[in-house]
């Protein structure tokens, strides 16, 4: 089982300020070329923070068909790729209480041949891997913090658990993936 998201064991913990949702959806496209099927990315952040734009990054860099939406009421949504890449499941357990309530979506199903991101499943979904990204968005709060939420900047924070976020060379391309999407655009 893999050390929760809130443990200090963190091999790879990157962190990069966000300014834009395009530089927001840069850095998911970056982070797309990291990825592989059966990795699992765990979302985190309020509302409005830029979670769905992120997957959306995501699924852009994956190619995958279809456009990447929040799945909030859906729950779920499998995104087939439109080449030989993995496929994308993006699902939200934000209305999902219990951890029987993820076994019932079935999302291990699909974890060896799909990156699996889940907005909303810190502390629902990790023990679903062996490794797992945890990615945290925070918006900057200010003295207008509310109608500010959906323009300010973000600070994202990128960690990994498990043997798959202990390799050097992974460690090494998360923190270019991050780093470069704060420089571009």
């Amino acid at each position: 089982m893999v050390a929760a998201p809130d443990e200090p064991s963190a091999v790879l913990d990157v962190q990069v300020t966000v300014a834009t949702a395009v530089q927001m959806r840069d850095l998911g496209e970056r982070l797309s070329g990291l990825l592989r099927a059966g990795d699992l990315v765990v979302l985190s952040g309020s509302l409005g923070a830029g979670k769905t734009t992120l997957a959306q990054g995501i699924g852009a860099g994956l190619g995958v068909r279809g456009r990447v939406t929040s799945p909030t009421f859906v729950i779920a949504r499998v995104h087939r790729s439109l080449g030989d890449g993995p496929d994308l499941v993006h699902a939200d357990a934000y209305r999902l209480g219990s951890r029987a309530e993820v076994d019932d979506l079935d999302l291990d199903a699909d974890l060896a041949t799909a990156v699996t991101v889940v907005e909303w499943g810190t502390g629902l979904v990790e023990d679903l891997a062996d490794s797992v990204l945890a990615v945290t968005i925070e918006a900057e709060a200010g003295p207008t913090e509310a109608a500010d939420a959906a323009a300010g900047q973000r600070t994202v924070r990128v960690r990994g658990w498990g043997e798959r976020w202990q390799q050097p060379e992974a460690i090494a391309a998360a923190r270019r993936a991050a780093t470069g999407a704060a420089a571009s655009r």
